[in-house]
C-alpha cells in the first residue's frame, strides 16, 4: 500500500532506540526524510546512517530535550536539515527511575523530572514546529503515550501521570490545529520489547524473584502480572506501523483520537 508519505519531512525523537528507532526506518522506507534524535551521539548517528545505507534520507539531530534550551537546539537542526518538519513524532520518554520506585519512595524532583521529558518536551516541540504546519496546511503531530496513563498499576506514578497529561493535552491540541489541516493524536502502547523495558522485566524480576529466563519473564508479566489476552510483549515494529499509518494522508479524518496498541492489557475504554 502505498501512504502518500513521499517528500515529506518528519522529526522522531528518541530514535537512536526501540520504538523511535523502528518508526524512523520504516517512515524512510516510505519516502520520508528523517531527523534522527537521541542523546547518545554514536548510536543516533548510526541510526541515520543505516538509513542512509539503505537508501533513504536521514539527518541527526543529537541532543537532550528535557530542557527548553535542548529543544530549541534540537529543533533548529531539524529544521535547517530538511527546510522544515512535517510530521513530528513526539518518541522521547520513559521512566526517569530505573529502581520501580514505590510511590512513597518519589519524590518532586522524580515527578519534575518525568514530566520535563515525558510531557513539557512534546508541547515545546510543538509549538515550534506548529505554525508552519498551519501555514502549509498540512502536518502530524503523533504523542507517544503509554497504557500507564489510563490504567491503575500501583507504579511508574511519575510516569502515568506524565502521560495522562499528555493525551489530555493533545486531545485539547486537536482542537486548535485540525481546523488547519494539522493533526494531533497519539498512540498508547502496552510493554514494548525494548532495551529500556527489558531492563524494567529485569528489575521486576529481582523484586518478585523471577526466575531468569527470557521467556518466563515475559510471561510472567502477561499473564500474571499484568494479564493480557495475547500474552507475549509488543515489539517496535508494530508501533511503529501504526506511527506510519496515522503519520500519512490516509488518515486526515483521524484526529485527537488515541491509538491502543497494548496486546489487550486494557480493561476500560
Amino acid at each position: 500500500m502505498d501512504l502518500g508519505l513521499e517528500g515529506k519531512r518528519a522529526l522522531v525523537t528518541g530514535a537512536s532506540s526501540g520504538i523511535g528507532e523502528a518508526v524512523a526506518e520504516l517512515l524512510a522506507k516510505e519516502g520520508v526524510s528523517v531527523v534522527v534524535n537521541g542523546r547518545d551521539d554514536n548510536r543516533t548517528r548510526a541510526v541515520a546512517g543505516k538509513i542512509m545505507a539503505d537508501g533513504g534520507w536521514a539527518a541527526a539531530a543529537v541532543g537532550d530535550l528535557q530542557s527548553d534550551e535542548g529543544c530549541a537546539a534540537v529543533a533548529k537542526i531539524a529544521s535547517d536539515a530538511f527546510g522544515g518538519i512535517d510530521i513530528l513524532v513526539n518518541n522521547a520518554g520513559g521512566t526517569v527511575r530505573g529502581d520501580n520506585a514505590s510511590w512513597d519512595d518519589l519524590d518532586t524532583q522524580d515527578y519534575i523530572n518525568s514530566f520535563k521529558i515525558n510531557f513539557l518536551a512534546p508541547t515545546w516541540l510543538a509549538r515550534h514546529f506548529a505554525p508552519a504546519m498551519i501555514e502549509r496546511k498540512w502536518g502530524r503531530i503523533i504523542n507517544m503515550s503509554s497504557v500507564a496513563g489510563r490504567q491503575r498499576v500501583g507504579t511508574m506514578h511519575d510516569y502515568g501521570a506524565a502521560k495522562a497529561a499528555l493525551e489530555n493535552w493533545s486531545l485539547n491540541l486537536s482542537s486548535n490545529l485540525s481546523p488547519h489541516g494539522v493533526t494531533v493524536n497519539s498512540i498508547s502502547p502496552g510493554m514494548i520489547l525494548t532495551e529500556g523495558a527489558q531492563t524494567f522485566l529485569e528489575t521486576l524480576r529481582d523484586q518478585l524473584g523471577w526466575p531468569n529466563e527470557q521467556a518466563e519473564m515475559e510471561r510472567r508479566w502477561a499473564t500474571d502480572l499484568f494479564p493480557q489476552t495475547i500474552p507475549r510483549l509488543g515489539q517496535a515494529r508494530e508501533i511503529a506501523a501504526a506511527v506510519a499509518l496515522m503519520a500519512s494522508p490516509l488518515s486526515d479524518y483521524t484526529t485527537g483520537a488515541v491509538w491502543r496498541i497494548d496486546g489487550g492489557i486494557s480493561r476500560a475504554l
